[in-house]
């Protein structure tokens, strides 16, 4: 689906419906990157995507580089945040929880950063309309908005629904629901360009390499938990920390804290080889669930790509705008790291946020 190239008619659908809110064009970044997170799960795919269709036309309109930037930069990360997530996926089986429920449980998280973005985006436009300034917007009937979303919105549904509403309802495992979700977006990409060889073969090659990689990281990240283990570090890791004289919740800051640090120089499977085989064994000692834990976790690895000076995405963000400095790259950046900081505060404080589309599937 990705590549066979919806995104610039989903986009301009999305646009009809924005009318005259302060900063549309950004918000259109915020739902788009929802949306393109459902196709892909890569952080800088996804903001490759959203800069090459929405920068030009953001800065044709006089918008500025503080909010043009940042949101494509901050909305490409919730690639990993909505499912299907390659990344979750990958944090679940290094974690060795179930996939299924991790994937219904960052679905929350990922909303509450988007809605965190539009809050952020309409209240800066508010106080600083020279950001993103007001122009004539083209008048649509509510017809042909209707008939335009039934014709390039609705399909996307039903590649959520197939590999999200599936497993909620029982209907299908993940593995069950990842093959559904498959042949629905071969069905709807042929539906919309026919069949076309040369982007079919492209699309089964990155799978597979993204999938072989996917191995390779996990027999490397079992072999390290193991040698954790037989040494006897992973034990007196465990005995270190509940000895420690802290809440668990304070146990829990720090280790997000270091986590934040290693972002700033490292790329976030890295990050997971290293921290995971650590901290798993800490978690149920502390009396933490360990579902709200790899949530604010995974959004942590997603703060690693767009924290300065070497996440991955500012690096995709300076590919699609290089008439942008790194300097505006990084600044622009910022506040959405913040915000991301503030989300995962607010998913530590209230874990139900995480375990409630899980529990719903139990039932």
């Amino acid at each position: 689906m990705f590549l066979f190239g919806i995104a610039q008619n989903m986009m301009e659908t999305l646009e009809k419906w924005m009318g005259r809110l302060p900063g549309r064009l950004s918000l259109l970044a915020v739902v788009g990157g929802v949306i393109f997170a459902t196709l892909s799960g890569s952080s800088m795919a996804g903001c490759a995507m959203l800069g090459q269709t929405l920068l030009p036309e953001m800065e044709k309109k006089g918008y500025k580089s503080q909010i043009t930037l940042g949101p494509i930069m901050g909305c490409g990360t919730l690639a990993a945040m909505i499912p299907p997530s390659a990344l979750g996926v990958l944090l679940a089986c290094l974690a060795q929880i179930s996939v299924g429920d991790f994937l219904l449980s960052i679905i929350f998280p990922g909303l509450l950063m988007a809605a965190l973005f539009a809050l952020y985006i309409i209240l800066r436009c508010v106080l600083q309309p020279e950001l993103a300034p007001q122009y004539e917007v083209e008048k649509v009937s509510f017809r042909e908005k209707i008939i335009l979303s039934v014709k390039y919105l609705l399909p996307l549904g039903l590649v959520i629904f197939a590999v999200i509403g599936l497993i909620i309802f029982g209907v299908a495992t993940p593995t069950e629901s990842a093959a559904v979700g498959a042949l629905v977006c071969f069905i709807l990409a042929f539906f919309y360009k026919g069949f076309r060889g040369e982007i079919l073969k492209k699309a089964i090659v990155n799978s597979v390499k993204i999938t072989v990689m996917m191995f390779m990281i996990l027999s490397g990240a079992s072999a390290f938990s193991q040698l954790l283990a037989y040494t006897g570090a992973s034990q007196n890791l465990v005995q270190l920390a509940v000895g420690l004289q802290l809440p668990p919740i304070a146990v829990l800051i720090l280790m997000q804290f270091i986590l934040v640090l290693l972002g700033t120089f490292m790329e976030p499977l890295s990050i997971l080889m290293v921290a995971l085989p650590i901290y798993m064994p800490i978690i149920p000692q502390l009396g933490i669930n360990p579902l709200p834990f790899c949530s604010v976790l995974l959004i942590n690895m997603e703060i690693a790509t767009i924290s300065p000076p070497d996440g991955l995405v500012l690096y995709t963000m300076k590919a699609v705008a290089p008439h942008h400095s790194m300097g505006d790259i990084y600044k622009a950046s910022i506040p959405f790291v913040i915000i991301d900081i503030i989300a995962m505060a607010i998913i530590m404080i209230f874990p139900g946020i995480t375990l409630f589309l899980p529990s719903i599937a139990k039932r």
